[in-house]
């Protein structure tokens, strides 16, 4: 058994907001309230000063397995999302081979049994991500799948997104896209504007995003189909997506805690670091970014987590790849940027990062309460820390060497420990 005791346990599925103790057994939470210290329990975690919530669910991360295992694996990537404060993480399809048949799926699914967090596989749209053929999507349902993506890939046949609704909604599966029109991008990871052209690059223009995000809010509410846009960058895309939901269309969005913490320029500092899918766009996008947070128009905290080898990042800037591993850092800049700031309280936050992103995906969503598993994250909201080391085999954060608020000190999934605070390996 373990005692956890004097924390500031918070669960904004049921409002929960008190200091107290919890006690865990068999994997659960077996009681809740005051209790002294025993020979009974196999550890007592000292909690005062610290906050208790419910694990951390990320709905959209890059594990790279199969295919491109140096990157990362499933082993490492739940390494760094346990390290996170994260319990539950959902992969993106986009491995080699893709995530579109059930055989493949069935699997990966076992190699995740011994992981120590629960790890989900989004099914690809179409078959190969090559936009023509749709995945045989009940059997990708059957076969464990918990939403349908090709991310990484824009779906640019409207006929093919339409048809792809429609099967989706008659199995209540939500369709997450990724929204970049490659005709409005001349150098992907960049936005096209001031610092782009200070480069010397055209860069991806706003309307890659927005012309995307009108046809596909357009198209899910003429097939009555669950969307959800992925890592939304414009303050266009905010708006558009707040007026789909007072028409009652069923878009959800997600936003990635670089969006929220940088703008474009970001890549005069950091370089490739800095470059990502879609790109770090002006302040003003930033800032209805965190507006989109404030009003619940954006639900949804999602990492992106994109790992990617050093010296694949330390190419010239148009030779490398987009993206940045976040899954270590997403608390502390939620925290950093969001909370500190005054933007969202610290409940908020937590909802955002663990109730709104399992809900929206029909995942079971980690509770504090009686009965319930386990599943809990410990952090210490007002400890600042440097960020230096990752338990991801990848160190592509524009992050490193900067101090941030909130430092994750136990990761409890079902109802073990599977990550204590300590240093892992340092960037080289």
């Amino acid at each position: 058994m373990i005692l956890i005791r004097n924390g500031r346990v918070i669960d904004p599925s049921s409002a929960l907001d008190e200091t107290m103790d919890l006690v865990i057994d068999k994997g659960r939470i077996e009681a809740m309230g005051i209790y002294e210290t025993s020979s009974a329990y196999d550890r007592v975690i000292d909690a005062r000063g610290m906050i208790v919530a419910p694990g951390f669910v990320d709905i959209h991360v890059h594990f790279r397995d199969p295919g491109f295992t140096y990157k990362e694996d499933l082993v490492s990537g739940a390494r760094a999302a346990a390290r996170g404060g994260f319990t539950h993480v959902v992969c993106m399809a986009n491995t080699n081979p893709i995530m579109d048949d059930p055989a493949l799926l069935g699997l990966m699914r076992k190699r995740i049994e011994d992981l120590p967090i629960h790890v989900y596989f989004a099914s690809a749209v179409s078959e190969g991500f090559r936009g023509k053929k749709l995945v045989d999507m009940a059997a990708m349902k059957k076969a464990g799948a918990v939403c349908f993506s090709d991310d990484g890939l824009p779906l640019q046949e409207e006929a093919f997104v339409r048809e792809a609704m429609r099967q989706a909604r008659d199995l209540d599966m939500v369709l997450s896209f990724h929204e970049e029109d490659p005709a409005y991008i001349k150098q992907a990871g960049i936005h096209h504007g001031r610092i782009s052209r200070q480069m010397g690059l055209y860069g991806a223009d706003r309307e890659a995003e927005l012309s995307m995000v009108r046809r596909d809010i357009a198209l899910a509410k003429e097939t009555k189909a669950a969307i959800h846009v992925q890592h939304i960058s414009s303050k266009e895309a905010v708006m558009m997506i707040a007026q789909a939901q007072k028409e009652g269309i069923d878009v959800s969005a997600e936003a990635s805690p670089h969006h929220f913490s940088l703008n474009e320029t970001a890549v005069l500092k950091h370089g490739t670091l800095a470059k990502m899918n879609p790109p770090l766009r002006e302040e003003e996008d930033r800032l209805a970014i965190i507006k989109g947070l404030q009003e619940n128009v954006i639900t949804i905290i999602a990492t992106d987590h994109a790992p990617h080898a050093k010296e694949e990042k330390e190419r010239e800037f148009v030779k490398a790849p987009s993206g940045i591993i976040g899954l270590e850092t997403s608390l502390s800049l939620g925290i950093t940027h969001l909370v500190k700031t005054g933007y969202l309280s610290i409940s908020q936050l937590i909802d955002k990062m663990s109730c709104q992103p399992a809900r929206r995906l029909q995942l079971k969503v980690p509770q504090i309460k009686i009965g319930c598993m386990a599943d809990l994250v410990i952090f210490d909201e007002q400890e600042q820390w440097t960020v230096g080391s990752f338990a991801s085999k990848s160190c592509n954060s524009p992050f490193v060497k900067e101090t941030l608020y909130g430092k994750i000190k136990y990761t409890i999934c079902n109802g073990a420990i599977v990550y204590l605070d300590h240093e892992i390996h340092p960037v080289i």
